[in-house]
């Protein structure tokens, strides 16, 4: 098995309407239809808007969530994250449904006590800390995702 050191929290960064199998399709399919063409999804699970849980990659199989760590990652996901009632380039937003809300919560405190010693962090927090203060400010991030703090949000989160 693989050491786990992160349980990533991501957000699709696309339509709340998506399925697991979109995204997964859009990570695993040919590149000569507009998809990534990736041997492995980006997640090992995806939660859609109604809070069903979906497993889309074994745990102890290696998902292409966060470059660099990936080895030592559980990536989480949640379909959404951009607010569609704007113009493109479509900003990102804290949309979660309650339903995937309460179904991130469940799944994140199952994954903390398989991983006990894994801290629970968003993909943005991998970001350089480019000014040295101490914290990842909204200008350094590689990505807003998951579009709010999971390390702040899920803190309590005890194995």
């Amino acid at each position: 098995m693989r050491e786990i050191k992160q349980i990533v929290v991501h957000c699709t960064a696309g339509n709340q309407r998506q399925k697991a199998t979109d995204v997964v399709y859009f990570h695993t399919g040919p590149k000569s239809k507009g998809c990534y063409g990736w041997s492995a999804p980006g997640y090992h699970y995806i939660v859609e808007a109604d809070g069903t849980i979906v497993a889309t990659w074994p745990e102890d199989k290696i998902s292409n969530g966060v470059k660099g760590f990936d080895d030592t990652s559980i990536n989480v996901c949640w379909t959404g994250g951009i607010d569609l009632t704007k113009p493109k380039p479509y900003p990102s937003i804290d949309n979660r449904t309650p339903a995937q809300k309460a179904a991130l919560l469940k799944l994140l405190t199952e994954l903390k006590r398989r991983y006990p010693s894994a801290k629970i962090m968003g993909h943005r927090d991998f970001s350089e800390d480019k000014n040295h203060n101490g914290i990842i400010d909204p200008w350094e991030r590689i990505k807003d995702c998951p579009c709010f703090d999971a390390m702040v949000e899920y803190k309590n989160i005890r194995p």
